[in-house]
């Protein structure tokens, strides 16, 4: 029998994903279409590769296995895996059709939906993906300022203006690589002392799991003001999470520019990009940025359907109350059995991660090892609670329970500081996320 979300006696039966997955390996290169959903970021040899249905919070494996799911697709789930009201108004709209000859009037309501809830959003750009806007938002920079170089700070896609600046640029040109400087959240002084006439943008998440200290992210507009440079917001995780209207309506800062998608329509692709009508403008004539299926009937009805849910449930709050059981449960857990020094779950609760200190171990190795215990007690672990509106009181207590039951074979490893003798699949890979050796430099030093 599959496992289901209870403490399993053995590990999930994962013969199915693995058969896929060797069909995978001689077909697709690479075998996932999203990094953070692929097998470098789950334990081979324990977790599933393949997931096939998705219910509330919960989730099934191509063998049967059913699991509470803290991922949320990465993201983009904030109500709940088929969440009707957003099923529906996809199927209406699937009755009319999914993409036309022109616009469509969709676009219009979404646009004036999206105008009325974020506090920037004088204008409105509709996409398909996350990296789409990102480059729109750094082109048009470019484009208003008639500057090149850009600051940046967090995770902003796969283009080349960006990912130059990664572990993985191979195929970036040098020219466009030397364009884009990386700078730490929170250090507004290196910020300021890089700032030169030739910068168009500062783009980064308004958070990712450090709070802002010292009203950094207001200090940071007015130092972007005063040198004539565009802030940009990237909301993808942000947006219509930790507030209707983002970060920016958190926080009180408004950007020039900010990005979203993930959360605004439960899982069907769509992206957004508000702003400054003024800067917005260029995109009429100067600026090119557009897509077929930008227009795409069915997401904008998802996204429209999604929003009017979040306005109407509240599901910020929700998200933040019920998050906050989890994390705060999390941590007193951890100080309980003498491991508050070693591990904490720290964010913001509407999402959440759970890190190791560097006095525990070998951070890749514990994820490791507490990944396979809670897949094995039913529950999707990837060391994050992105949360979504389906997460129940009773997903929460159950997680909770399960990080109780897992806690002592932690701090056995953690003791031992050795935990490979208690993993049984491989060790999970490194993100190539860029997290330290930023490389902004005082203006004068830089050639």
């Amino acid at each position: 029998m599959p496992n289901g979300v209870k403490f399993n006696d053995h590990y999930p039966n994962i013969t199915i994903s693995d058969i896929l997955y060797e069909r995978a390996l001689a077909v697709q290169k690479p075998i996932t279409q999203t990094l953070a959903k692929g097998p470098g970021q789950f334990t081979k040899g324990i977790a599933p590769k393949y997931l096939v249905k998705g219910k509330g919070s919960h989730v099934w494996d191509v063998d049967g296995n059913e699991y509470i799911d803290y991922n949320a697709a990465i993201g983009p789930v904030s109500l709940g895996y088929c969440y009707p009201a957003v099923d529906e108004a996809i199927q209406r709209q699937l009755a009319d059709g999914i993409s036309f000859s022109l616009t469509h009037p969709l676009e219009v309501e979404l646009s004036e939906l999206i105008q009325d809830i974020i506090p920037n959003a004088e204008a409105v750009k509709i996409s398909k993906m996350g990296a789409d806007v990102c480059s729109a938002a750094i082109r048009v920079s470019r484009a208003f300022t008639g500057r090149e170089k850009i600051f940046c700070c967090g995770y902003h896609g796969w283009h080349d203006w960006y990912i130059g600046i990664t572990s993985r640029n191979a195929g970036v040109p040098e020219s466009t690589q030397n364009m884009t400087y990386t700078f730490e959240y929170n250090d507004i002084e290196s910020i300021r002392a890089a700032l030169d006439e030739d910068v168009a943008a500062v783009i980064l998440e308004p958070f990712i799991f450090e709070a802002p200290k010292n009203n950094f992210l207001q200090e940071l507009a007015e130092a972007c003001r005063e040198n004539g440079t565009l802030l940009i917001f990237d909301e993808m995780w942000t947006g219509f999470r930790i507030a209707l209207g983002g970060a920016q309506e958190y926080f009180q800062v408004k950007p020039d520019l900010a990005v979203y998608s993930k959360a605004c329509a439960n899982g069907m692709p769509i992206a957004l990009l508000t702003g400054r009508a003024d800067v917005m403008e260029l995109f009429n004539k100067e600026v090119f940025s557009y897509t077929t299926f930008g227009g795409e009937t069915l997401s904008l009805a998802a996204c429209i359907a999604t929003i009017r849910e979040l306005q109407e449930k509240n599901v910020p709050a929700y998200l933040a109350e019920k998050g906050a059981i989890l994390q705060q449960g999390y941590n007193q857990i951890a100080e309980e059995f003498g491991l508050g020094a070693f591990t904490k779950c720290i964010g913001y609760p509407c999402r959440s991660m759970v890190t190791f200190s560097p006095e525990a171990g070998n951070g890749l190795e514990l994820k490791t090892l507490m990944q396979q215990e809670m897949i094995k007690r039913g529950i999707l672990w990837a060391g994050f609670h992105n949360m979504c509106y389906s997460h129940t009181d009773e997903d929460i207590a159950y997680t909770l329970s399960a990080y109780r039951d897992v806690m002592p074979i932690m701090k056995k490893a953690i003791l031992d500081k050795d935990a490979m003798p208690l993993i049984r699949g491989e060790v999970l890979e490194a993100v190539f996320r860029k997290t330290s050796n930023y490389n902004i430099k005082p203006a004068l030093q830089k050639a």
